[in-house]
């Protein structure tokens, strides 16, 4: 099963809104096939590891991040592949809790299937958090937030400078991460600084890119700025207050920007999520990340933690947080700890 979730992350930014999900097929203790689910609307993991098993399926158990679905959709039931394949026994991490596609267990066991369910089911959910936060029906987008930060957790200098606190590894790492999200988001002081591209660029491409989006409630983006500029080639949306100027509204919406209005984070983050984005990759800086974490909608957080000192005059995203007892304080889960050169990556987890 580990090995299935392995190969299941090979599928970023190529499935969604599918998950993603890995296969293996095994039999008498040796591997016989793999596969993984390698884009929206191609074969499930299941039957690519079908497929490279060939015959020696035949009475084998077959591991698979994700309950077999049982649906006709953009690809035939995996139910059907399996039970064609005369797989002996199928072990499962997580139930699928899509309405659609779930009930795949009930129909292998009636055909006779052993079934197992529930092996690494932690780690399947961890994996797939967005696509079950999806299913879910929620109002705002699954929200993760990546800060690139120095010893003394500062994301910024004293003038406001951002680019580049971290190395080029860790860049390439957020390139690749970019690539799994609906949208990438930044504040307008960053936009405004250090005037990003917010695109993927990297071996990983995203089938379809994710839309760039800037909290800017005064509409300070500038139109001669790259991301206005390029809003038709790469959609951006921008969140504004509702009495933002007008006029400034219309200069950005003549290049092809989208504005968003929102009286508060919360607010904003609702619109995008009508506006059909289920996830986000939100990049800080200092004031919009601090105010995400404010607000208790980071599901997740990523800290790059580079060796330099930017003293106590820098930006410190969390300098707007409250300040709770010990004992009182959230604590967050560790999923991932990682080198990129000489920065460290901290992956964690809301509980």
């Amino acid at each position: 099963m580990r090995r299935a979730l392995e190969l299941a992350a090979r599928g970023w930014g190529r499935v969604a809104p599918n998950p993603l999900v890995g296969a293996v097929v095994a039999r008498d203790g040796e591997v016989v096939g793999e596969g993984w689910h390698t884009g929206y609307g191609r074969p499930h993991a299941e039957v690519e590891a079908l497929r490279a098993a060939g015959e020696a399926a035949r009475g084998a158990t077959l591991y698979v991040t994700l309950e077999p679905c049982a649906h006709h959709g953009k690809t035939p039931p995996c139910t059907d592949a399996i039970l064609a394949a005369g797989v002996r026994r199928v072990v499962f991490a997580a139930s699928d809790p899509n309405p659609r596609a779930a009930g795949g267990c009930a129909v292998l066991e009636a055909a006779g299937v052993e079934v197992e369910r529930g092996v690494e089911m932690r780690a399947a959910l961890d994996l797939n958090a967005p696509f079950f936060h999806g299913i879910a029906g929620p109002e705002r987008p699954w929200t993760e937030l990546k800060l690139a930060v120095s010893l003394d957790g500062r994301v910024a200098d004293r003038d406001g400078r951002s680019a580049w606190i971290t190395g080029e590894e860790a860049r390439a790492e957020v390139h690749r991460m970019r690539a799994g999200f609906g949208a990438v988001a930044v504040g307008i002081g960053t936009a405004l600084v250090d005037d990003p591209r917010l695109t993927v660029r990297g071996p990983v491409e995203p089938r379809v890119p994710p839309v760039r989006v800037v909290f800017d409630r005064r509409l300070r983006l500038p139109p001669g700025g790259g991301l206005a500029r390029t809003a038709r080639e790469v959609p951006v949306t921008v969140v504004a207050a509702p009495d933002a100027p007008a006029e400034r509204r219309a200069a950005l919406e003549a290049l092809g920007v989208r504005v968003l209005a929102a009286e508060t984070l919360w607010d904003g983050l609702r619109e995008l999520r009508r506006a059909g984005i289920g996830s986000l990759f939100c990049e800080g800086g200092a004031v919009l990340g601090g105010a995400l974490l404010r607000a208790e909608v980071v599901d997740r957080l990523h800290l790059f933690q580079a060796p330099l000192f930017l003293g106590p005059e820098g930006a410190n995203p969390f300098a707007a947080l409250d300040s709770p007892p010990i004992g009182e304080a959230d604590r967050w889960r560790r999923l991932r700890t990682e080198a990129f050169g000489p920065d460290t990556l901290v992956t964690l987890a809301k509980e």
